[in-house]
């Protein structure tokens, strides 16, 4: 397991300072310190330890099993306080080196995750297998969508749930379709097992989710190119969330950036908005196909605050014609997150349509959001 994103000689010298420092204190600061049992410990490769079901950065976990190790070893330097905060003192050298090794750390501020469509065609292939890659890349939450095998991804919901937290993930949220799929040109829809919808199966779907023990049912897209289709739309969206709601799930819909196209005089967004209550309904703001349709996420915040539990993090190039990497495109997504709390912003989800190299994007989107989650 690799404590440190960076190469362990380029921290030694602040992980030496820390050491000494945490050695010294143990017990100055720490009089009487009993070590927890290991039972309950589990170092995952994310770079996590899980701790009593809690979760702590890397850093952390230096900190912990140095302690542990001075503790089973016996070693016990006497040192009174008033010693130990003048030897601390004179170690602030050391701590100059303390931002490269607590500002890299492989994970982020608030909960980073998946959207697993990034991964279609290759996720069924080796559930595990690609959710442990997930993992690595220093992902902890997860939101699903549909595949080439039944259930999900050819597991049942408990199991799935199962996988994740053998994993270290969360299963947060799930997609599923409003309406009957109509497959895009091309698109060989005889290889995908029966797709339920909200549409025909509402109370069957709600059900589903709720007895895998997911806490968001999310519908990915409905048709909305009419008006007629839009008022449909509205009955369809409402009588999933109250089922939702009656099941404990909080309902969210999914925007593309169809849903600010002007149709027959309205948006489907704005109707969606007014027509339906917030407390059925709330919104998966997707930050690349609203920044696509020309819409400023920060306005949408101030205007519905709280709305937005969930979101997409997808980027564009300059042209808003090919989607990229998270970071590399046109999108200011400090200004955006910086604002995310007015939102109601809990859960973010990478998404990168039908990428050339799905584990490469996630990389490099992980690394920039890092820097700014």
């Amino acid at each position: 397991m690799r404590l440190f994103t960076k190469p362990a000689t380029e921290n030694l010298p602040g992980v030496i300072a820390f050491f000494i420092i945490i050695a010294t204190a143990k017990e100055a600061i720490l009089p009487g310190f009993k070590p927890i049992p290991p039972n309950p410990i589990k170092i995952f490769s994310n770079g996590f330890l899980v701790l009593n079901g809690n979760k702590f950065p890397n850093l952390f976990i230096v900190s912990y099993l140095y302690i542990k190790l001075c503790h089973y070893l016996e070693i016990n330097p006497p040192m009174k306080r008033s010693e130990f905060l003048q030897k601390s003192s004179a170690l602030l050298a050391g701590s100059l080196f303390m931002p490269s090794l607590y500002g890299n750390q492989a994970y982020t501020k608030k909960p980073l995750g998946v959207q697993l469509f990034t991964l279609f065609g290759k996720i069924d292939q080796d559930v595990k297998g690609n959710l442990q890659k997930l993992a690595d890349l220093g992902y902890t939450e997860i939101e699903s969508a549909f595949g080439f095998k039944p259930g999900f991804y050819g597991l049942s919901g408990p199991d799935f749930m199962s996988m994740q937290k053998d994993l270290g993930l969360k299963w947060v949220s799930h997609h599923v379709f409003g309406a009957p799929l109509k497959p895009r040109p091309g698109f060989d829809a005889s290889r995908m097992p029966k797709m339920l919808n909200l549409k025909n199966d509402t109370n069957e779907l709600v059900d589903t989710v709720a007895a895998a023990g997911v806490n968001y049912l999310v519908c990915a897209n409905i048709p909305i190119e009419t008006k007629a289709e839009v008022a449909e739309a509205v009955e369809i969206l409402t009588k999933a969330g109250q089922a939702a709601k009656k099941a404990g799930l909080t309902f969210c819909y999914h925007n593309h950036d169809a849903e600010f196209k002007m149709i027959e005089g309205q948006r489907a967004f704005d109707v969606f908005s007014n027509e339906i209550p917030a407390d059925l309904m709330k919104f998966e703001l997707d930050l690349g196909w609203v920044s696509k349709a020309g819409e400023d996420p920060v306005a949408l915040f101030a205007k519905q605050p709280g709305r937005f539990p969930l979101c997409h993090l997808k980027d564009f190039d300059a042209e808003f014609k090919n989607i990229v990497p998270v970071g590399t495109g046109i999108i200011n997504y400090k200004r955006i997150l910086d604002a995310s709390a007015k939102g109601g912003l809990q859960h973010f989800f990478v998404e990168h349509d039908m990428p050339k190299d799905a584990f490469e994007s996630l990389g490099i989107a992980k690394k920039n959001l890092d820097a700014i989650l």
